[in-house]
């Protein structure tokens, strides 16, 4: 398989949030899968660096919107970068490509990232994939959402979601974290 996992650009190496994502990238190249990430820095690079030191293939999808913003380029432990002319392209591309996506905590791009390929699920634009959303912070917005706007959330949509409150509990990767 090939999974896309969302997050953060602020985790720093050492924080639990960078381990997290460090272990969660060790689990699916230890499972045999590629992963994509966005191939910047924070969990991206924490999830690049897990896959690649454990023998697996790491695509960065990038764009010269985010590099033109925040100087950078795609961190070390990508094998195979995707650069994409805008951000809209590099979302379509992260959402595209895989058959799973993993989102770890994270800000507004992690949200963006979550709510448009629900909706491309929803509206039926893309195959439905499996989709989880890792950790209780992600379950409290849809959540809070679901409650405060209930008229808008019609009945299924949030079947489309998975709720992982740990890395510990993603069934197609917990048997292999050591």
């Amino acid at each position: 398989m090939i999974i896309t996992v969302f997050g953060a650009s602020q985790p720093v190496p050492g924080s639990s949030a960078y381990e997290d994502a460090y272990q969660v990238g060790k689990m699916i190249a230890l499972a045999g899968h590629t992963v994509v990430t966005g191939g910047y820095i924070g969990t991206m690079e924490a999830v690049s660096k897990g896959a690649n030191q454990s023998g697996g293939h790491v695509i960065g999808v990038t764009c010269e919107d985010i590099e033109r913003w925040r100087k950078g380029t795609v961190n070390p432990w990508v094998n195979e970068e995707i650069k994409c002319p805008d951000l809209i392209d590099r979302l379509r591309k992260l959402i595209e490509i895989c058959d799973m996506a993993i989102a770890l905590p994270g800000g507004p791009g992690t949200l963006t990232e979550i709510s448009l390929m629900w909706n491309l699920m929803i509206v039926e634009s893309i195959p439905r994939k499996k989709m989880i959303l890792l950790g209780k912070g992600w379950s409290d917005v849809i959540e809070s959402a679901a409650s405060s706007l209930n008229p808008y959330f019609t009945p299924g949509q949030k079947e489309l979601l998975t709720f992982s409150p740990t890395i510990d509990s993603i069934p197609e990767l917990n048997q292999y974290k050591n």
